[in-house]
């Protein structure tokens, strides 16, 4: 019988067997902590791993994306913690500077078909977007990872996800992201592996795939793998699959998930047409989308307009490579003059409200990944792509592109 694209990852990193419900030492190629958990990974380290708390320097690594620069104290003293370590093991630091850390090693072309890596970061699966196997874990598993270069894992059941169709000219990934997230619930996924093959995902640039693949955490997904081109990690023609799914995305509308629940998704349309829903923010960012082509996506619609002047606008690009890329092209000029705030590259409004949360009683237009109570702030928060954003900003209301 052939093997899946987990299995085949898992068995090029030093597993023996990769039949599912089998627990195997996996081999990392990379291993990071982030300013959120960075510096209990360091005191685990420390504590545990005296002699020889880091396997292999070239492969590690600390990214600060949660809060950059560190505005609270706390964060302070955590990232400065991880700094002093990584000077005495001679560890890189994408510093406060850099962006969020997935990217940025994406960006680096670290990550490749295959590639396998785990770190303090619970959309580290976002890696499936390359065909590589991400994971997110908590400190003491890091830490081991950091010490040993590699982990334990059960090898999980993989599925066959097809998606059917193309999406309306309107519709972009996050819309049909969303609409996955939808169909499939909060624990549709719950710890499979999902192979996700369809004409659109075929067409799809590494943006789109990077959107999709970043919401396998909201489905209770290990990982969305994408298959890349490298044929050694395709899946057998004969591979086994616990099962297989097929989602219609023809002709797709624009979409919006409801706050509190990622998975509560429907047609912007038809909440339009059940209620006008006023707004009083809205976030471009995040891990989801926060690349270039979100910028850009966005900026198509506000060019030449401004924002409802009771409207706050704020712009959170990836990378510092997003950043000076938008900057080249005149994206951040656009943004300003439509009436936004532009902030330093990083997670943003996602996390630790690097530019700002929701009030009680404020409604925000978001384009992350997450929108449970409290997650960004008191206020209700919606999840959109980066066009109805934009369009909405525009209309002081939620409105489709």
């Amino acid at each position: 019988m052939g093997h899946t694209v987990i299995e085949k990852i898992f068995l090029a990193h030093g597993a023996q067997s990769a039949a599912v419900g089998d627990i195997v030492w996996l081999g990392l190629d990379y291993r990071t902590a982030r300013d959120f958990g960075g510096a209990s990974v360091v005191k685990h380290l420390r504590q545990h791993f005296p002699e020889r708390p880091v396997a292999d320097a070239s492969r590690t690594f600390f990214t600060f994306d949660c809060n950059a620069p560190a505005n609270t104290s706390g964060y302070a003293d955590n990232q400065h913690a991880c700094r002093l370590f990584a000077r005495e093991h001679g560890i890189k630091v994408y510093d406060v500077d850099a962006g969020i850390g997935s990217h940025v090693l994406i960006e680096s072309g670290l990550i490749k078909p295959g590639t396998t890596a785990v770190g303090t970061d619970s959309h580290y699966n976002i890696f499936g977007a390359l065909g590589a196997f991400g994971q997110g874990m908590g400190d003491s598993d890091i830490a081991f990872a950091f010490a040993h270069g590699k982990t334990w894992f059960e090898v999980p059941p993989s599925v066959r996800l097809v998606l059917k169709g193309m999406p309306a000219a309107n519709a972009s990934a996050k819309d049909v992201t969303l609409h996955v997230v939808g169909k499939l619930g909060a624990s549709g996924l719950l710890g499979e592996v999902a192979e996700v093959y369809g004409t659109w995902v075929e067409q799809a640039d590494l943006s789109a795939r990077i959107t999709l693949a970043s919401m396998g955490t909201e489905m209770g997904a290990i990982s969305l793998l994408i298959p890349g081109e490298n044929p050694a990690f395709r899946a057998d023609p004969d591979a086994h699959y616990a099962r297989e799914i097929e989602i219609d995305i023809g002709d797709l509308p624009p979409v919006v998930a409801l706050p509190g629940h990622p998975e509560d998704v429907h047609p912007v349309r038809d909440v339009i047409a059940k209620r006008r829903v006023p707004i009083d923010s809205v976030f471009i960012g995040s891990c989801t989308n926060g690349r270039i082509e979100d910028l850009r996506m966005a900026v198509d619609i506000l060019r030449g307009s401004r924002v409802k002047d009771d409207v706050m606008l704020r712009v959170v690009p990836a990378t510092k490579q997003v950043w000076m890329q938008a900057l080249e092209e005149g994206l951040l000029e656009v943004f300003m003059e439509a009436g936004g705030l532009v902030s330093n590259c990083g997670c943003g409004g996602c996390a630790s409200g690097q530019i700002g949360i929701a009030g009680q009683g404020e409604v925000q237009l978001s384009t992350s990944n997450r929108n449970f109570a409290g997650k960004q702030g008191a206020g209700d928060t919606y999840l959109c792509s980066p066009a109805v954003a934009a369009a909405s900003a525009l209309a002081g209301k939620l409105a489709e592109p």
